[in-house]
């Protein structure tokens, strides 16, 4: 277990940590906001940590490959089904946010089967920003006071470059489908 997994593992940890402060609020409305905020920022900003450290360090591993990935997905879905839970995030944004990211997940499995590499998109970077963005944005404490247009031209931005991802990522690797494997 070296230095980037023991980080990437601390973002699923942060994990239960951000929905007691945010869906329990055990210390008042504006404080929970606030530590929901920090939480949320640390755990984001561990994904561009852990990988740097593992590619600069030479400290890139299969459980690291596997588990970083999953830790964006389980800290960003996670996040949506509590904005859901108390009504920020519509269910349909959330469902679709899922279900890209357990497609995707599929998708790279049987292409892991296959032999084949399938390499990270430029959408599907565009794609994690505006989650993080529209996430961020959400728990701003005084977001609600700024524009509700805002938040919804996020969460609309993150649906649509979420789809759009997901149909860039299946384009770009159709050979997994076909069953032609390295």
């Amino acid at each position: 277990m070296n230095l980037p997994n023991k980080i990437t593992l601390s973002r699923i940890f942060l994990i239960p940590a951000f929905l007691v402060v945010y869906l329990a609020q055990p210390f008042g409305d504006l404080v929970n906001i606030w530590l929901a905020l920090v939480l949320f920022v640390i755990a984001a900003s561990t994904d561009a940590l852990d990988g740097y450290l593992a590619r600069k360090l030479k400290l890139v591993t299969n459980f690291g490959k596997l588990i970083d990935p999953l830790a964006d997905k389980l800290l960003v879905c996670s996040v949506l089904v509590a904005f859901t839970a108390v009504g920020v995030v519509p269910a349909w944004a959330t469902i679709v946010i899922i279900s890209r990211e357990f497609y995707i997940s599929g998708f790279r499995q049987l292409a892991l089967e296959q032999n084949l590499v399938m390499a990270a998109t430029g959408l599907g970077k565009v794609k994690t920003t505006f989650q993080i963005t529209l996430i961020v944005y959400i728990l701003l404490p005084f977001q609600f006071l700024i524009f509700a247009p805002v938040t919804w031209a996020l969460i609309i931005a993150a649906v649509v470059f979420t789809i759009w991802s997901a149909v860039d990522y299946t384009v770009k690797n159709m050979r997994v489908f076909t069953g032609r494997g390295n």
